[in-house]
This record gives C-alpha cells, structure tokens and sequence, in this order.
C-alpha cells in the first residue's frame, strides 16, 4: 500500500528559464555548460543517464548506466556487450539517453546511433578502473539468470585469487558504445506546467534549433 496520494503529488518548477537567445549554436557546447552546473551544483550522480534501446523483438527497454566520455563524436558509455542492451544494440543501433537533474529542474534527451568504440578506448578506460569493477566485468554473465547471489561471489572469489597481482585483462565481452546524436531536447521546468523545451534538430552538418510547446 503506498502511503500518499500520488495523483495529488506536484512540484512547481521555478528556478530558470531556458531562451532561444540564450543558448549556444552548439548542442555539444550548450551540453557541457549545463552538465558543469550540474558538478557545480553537486547534484548526486549528474553522469547517470536512462539508455533505451529496441530489440529485436521490437520491445523497448531502459535502464541506468553512466555516461563516461563526451566530445564532438558523441557520448560514450561501457558494459557488458552480451547483457540485453548489448544485444538490443547489436541487432538495432538507435538509441536515447536521457538525463534528468532535478536539483536543477533540468532534464536533456539525446537521440541517435551507436557503434562500439575502439578496441584502445575501451582497453584505456577498463585499466582504469578499480580492481573490484574489473573483477566484477569477468564474474558477471550480465543479465543472465544466476540461482543465487551466492554463485557470483564464489566467482569473485576465484577471480580474485586468479588475478591477485591485479593486472586483470579486459574481457572480450565488455566494452564500451558511442552515441553519434542527430536530436537534442533541453528542458528546463517552469511554473504551472509551461515548461521550456528547446531542440536541435542536426540538418546534414547544421543544427537547427526550435522551441517545442510544453
């Protein structure tokens, strides 16, 4: 039983506005501003974004994952290339990411395509991350059912002991992608619902931008 009246739940949004004439050409540049607020701001967890992808089965499905890199070419996250994103991307490779800051009352959509990066790349940032993570890239058969917790640990264990010198390799099926966008949304929430929605629209090499009604 949830304890509140949800339907009756409302926040009014009123710490910004967001202008055609305010924002920059470049969707990238206009990204990286708000996302240095966000670390300004402390918001908890600002690289966190909602990935959705389609199936085959032409099924959509959405989960968190962490943005590791962002220029020009596009944003780029890592996992498992086996787990259902992996695969959901193997099989369609369009994808939106999506993050949402609510200390800020912001929010920005990011469509597009993706392909792998390169092999260096992800060699690159796989060594840099902690010994556990890279254990834990090797003991999970992401999204793969387990009878029990108590399996994985066991794997860790091993994995453990088998790389205890902690030069762990990077497996096969662990990697990252790249977000190439052709549509930017930045949304910045406003009183009694009207909210600002601004977006760029890539037309061959140029970014059109154009305000959406709320």
């Amino acid at each position: 039983m949830i304890n509140a009246d949800l339907a009756a739940l409302r926040q009014n949004y009123s710490q910004n506005e967001l202008a055609e004439a305010s924002v920059t050409a470049d969707p990238f540049e206009q990204f990286a501003a708000w996302m240095n607020d966000a670390l300004k701001a402390e918001v908890k967890e600002p690289t966190a974004m909602t990935l959705s992808t389609v199936g085959p089965d032409r099924l959509p499905s959405s989960r968190i994952v962490l943005l590791k890199g962002v220029d020009a070419n596009g944003f780029v996250f890592f996992t498992h290339y086996e787990s259902q994103k992996g695969r959901d991307l193997a099989a369609n490779p369009h994808a939106v990411i999506h993050f949402f800051w609510a200390d800020l009352e912001r929010q920005v959509n990011v469509s597009g395509t993706v392909e792998r990066v390169s092999t260096w790349e992800s060699d690159e940032y796989f060594a840099s991350r902690p010994f556990e993570s890279r254990i834990g890239a090797w003991a999970s058969h992401q999204s793969e059912t387990i009878t029990s917790r108590t399996i994985l640990e066991e794997r860790v264990a091993e994995l453990s002991v088998k790389y205890a010198d902690g030069n762990v390799p990077r497996p096969p099926h662990w990697g990252g992608f790249r977000l190439t966008p052709d549509r930017f949304e930045f949304w910045q929430g406003r009183p009694s619902r009207l909210h600002d929605r601004i977006c760029y629209t890539l037309d061959r090499d140029d970014w059109k931008i154009t305000r959406l009604s709320p």
